[in-house]
């Protein structure tokens, strides 16, 4: 039966049109949007308000004035600190994922200007082995810090973590205790630590530095916690609540400060920066 073959090859591998990766999004709703428009928008979807999981460079473009910005400790890279004889496998997941992200660590920082204010950004990139919490990780913050101080900046911290970094072991939750050292300095300066948790920030980065900021916000709907919820529940042997580790639940216990959305992001962080470290023309004006 003819009419059930084809008889004639008439489509060839030159005529299909496939449709480039990237040039779409589709939100949790189901829209197909552009993803030009979904960059004007700041990476937030227009259709559910759903806050698009970005990292650090579209942080620092929508924070820094213009988008300029000069990165800070660019060449602190994660490395195999143990050197266990079978961390060999690390050792290829490391290169692998520099060379597919272009980045050398979760997290890049930077210093430029927000309305016109100079400050200091650090933001974690989650598509680096999950923004995990390693030695080059407290490096950085470290680093950043020490910047905060000597120039008398304040600090932003943009979290985005699965929690400490498994490979590094101890080294890893010693960063914990060495950014938290730095912090306190940070504090004694009265240099404002500002802290903003996104979508998602567990593990030892919710149970330490992140939630210690002298201001913590979060984005709406981002999930923030220590353990995941299944883990918890099998713990504790009791159903959670509804909405457990969202950003508005955590508002609702006090674990937050405020949530604010993407688009007012900078704006916020601004005012609270003025607030918390006012400028000789502030104080003039706050007399008056």
């Amino acid at each position: 039966m003819a009419w059930f073959r084809r008889t004639k090859k008439n489509i060839t591998t030159e005529q299909k049109k496939d449709v480039p990766k990237g040039l779409w999004y589709k939100s949790p709703s189901g829209k197909i949007i552009d993803t030009e428009e979904l960059r004007a928008n700041m990476y937030v979807s227009p259709d559910d308000d759903f806050h698009v999981q970005i990292g650090s460079q579209e942080y620092f473009e929508i924070l820094f004035d213009d988008g300029k910005f000069k990165e800070l400790d660019a060449k602190v890279e994660s490395k195999d600190p143990l050197s266990w004889s079978d961390s060999q496998k690390y050792k290829d997941r490391l290169k692998d994922v520099k060379k597919k992200t272009g980045l050398t660590d979760a997290l890049r920082s930077a210093t430029g200007k927000m309305n016109g204010r100079d400050v200091v950004v650090s933001a974690m990139d989650f598509k680096f082995i999950g923004g995990s919490l390693g030695s080059a990780m407290g490096e950085k913050i470290v680093r950043a810090m020490a910047y905060c101080l000597k120039n008398n900046l304040p600090y932003i911290l943009i979290s985005q973590s699965g929690g400490a970094r498994m490979m590094e072991a101890a080294i890893s939750l010693m960063q914990m205790a060495k950014v938290e050292a730095m912090l306190t300095k940070m504090a004694d300066a009265k240099l404002p630590y500002i802290s903003v948790l996104t979508n998602p920030t567990y593990g030892g980065v919710t149970a330490s530095f992140a939630s210690v900021g002298d201001l913590v916000i979060a984005e709406p709907r981002a999930l923030i916690g220590f353990a995941g919820p299944r883990v918890i529940k099998e713990t504790i042997g009791r159903d959670l609540p509804e909405g457990f580790q969202t950003s508005e639940f955590l508002l609702e216990k006090g674990f937050l400060d405020m949530i604010v959305h993407r688009k007012m992001l900078k704006k916020q962080i601004s005012e609270s920066i003025n607030l918390l470290m006012p400028t000789g023309v502030e104080k003039a004006a706050a007399k008056k």
